[in-house]
């Protein structure tokens, strides 16, 4: 997981670190050369990161790191890197902590986990799913639902994806063997009506939560965009969560933005994250849309679903997991 990113970021440490030693790159200056003498520390100047921040800038960006996203993250770098002192022999722990700082910044928005929403908001708790076809929507709400009930959270799912051939199936095999209640009506039927109804028999049950599915859709799809804004008015759902795939790449932060314009996205899923070699989506999402990630699929297993850290992303990064 992650192995190019996980490769371009040591290469990154390395290579600060050998300039800050003076091992192998003769252009440190002179005045840094001089302190390094008769000092324990070891002071970087601008000239002495340009090129390596503007390699770790397209290293970023094959990784799959947005654009204005890979532009801000090093930029912000820079500012911690440059006047920075390292103390010598310890410059390259000293490098990677201060880099691991700073992408778990990059990772960091403020928000309440999903169990917390759940427990400190009336019930029952609705939950509106969306996003573009094939990301694992209706298998990573099944996965929720098991990670609800395993916190002792009841669900009910609506089948409210009423277009696609064969989900309504595929839903109601997930509650069978998650033992979660479907609410579903026939193929064509109104999704919203749907999700009306799940939420109604949530109430009677006293379920904690709705858990709606939703057809995938691309934000080009005017009708299914516009179908999805009316489940929106007529169900209000207390969260509304994009679902993506970690390996989508740059694509990921325009369906987001595009999602997000159409219906106020809240929080988001990565499913797929075990498969992604790049490794730099998540970081689109949280520094680039500004919106919370709260779990990633790490696999087929009704139990992958994980809850989002930013140290889970880091620690991968620099081998740790």
């Amino acid at each position: 997981m992650f192995d190019l990113l996980k490769k371009k970021v040591s290469s990154f440490v390395n290579s600060i670190t050998n300039k800050a030693e003076e091992k192998i790159d003769l252009n440190l200056s002179l005045e840094t050369k001089a302190k390094a003498i008769f000092s324990n520390e070891i002071e970087l100047k601008e000239k002495d990161v340009d090129d390596l921040l503007e390699n770790l800038e397209m290293s970023l960006l094959e990784s799959d790191v947005a654009y204005e996203v890979s532009q801000e993250m090093v930029g912000e770098l820079k500012g911690k890197l440059v006047g920075a002192k390292f103390h010598k022999g310890k410059v390259k722990d000293e490098v990677k902590n201060l880099l691991k700082s700073e992408l778990e910044s990059a990772l960091n928005v403020e928000s309440k986990t999903l169990l917390e929403l759940v427990k400190s908001s009336p019930q029952p708790f609705v939950i509106l799913f969306l996003g573009p076809n094939g990301a694992g929507k209706t298998t990573t709400i099944a996965k929720l639902s098991v990670f609800l009930s395993s916190h002792g959270l009841s669900s009910v799912i609506a089948a409210s994806d009423t277009f696609r051939a064969a989900a309504i199936e595929q839903i109601m095999e997930h509650g069978k063997k998650t033992n979660t209640r479907v609410i579903k009506h026939d193929y064509g039927a109104d999704p919203a009506a749907v999700a009306f109804d799940a939420i109604n028999a949530a109430k009677a049950s006293k379920a904690a939560v709705v858990l709606i599915d939703t057809a995938g859709r691309q934000d080009t799809n005017l009708n299914l965009i516009e179908e999805m804004k009316k489940i929106n008015r007529v169900v209000k759902p207390s969260l509304k969560i994009f679902i993506g795939e970690s390996i989508a790449g740059n694509a990921l932060l325009d369906q987001i933005s595009k999602f997000n314009e159409a219906i106020k996205v809240d929080a988001v899923i990565l499913t797929k994250m075990d498969c992604d070699a790049k490794g730099g989506s998540s970081f689109s999402i949280t520094k680039g849309a500004k919106i919370p990630i709260l779990f990633v699929g790490l696999g087929q297993k009704y139990e992958d679903l994980t809850p989002f850290k930013p140290s889970l992303i880091v620690d991968a990064i620099f081998g740790n997991n």
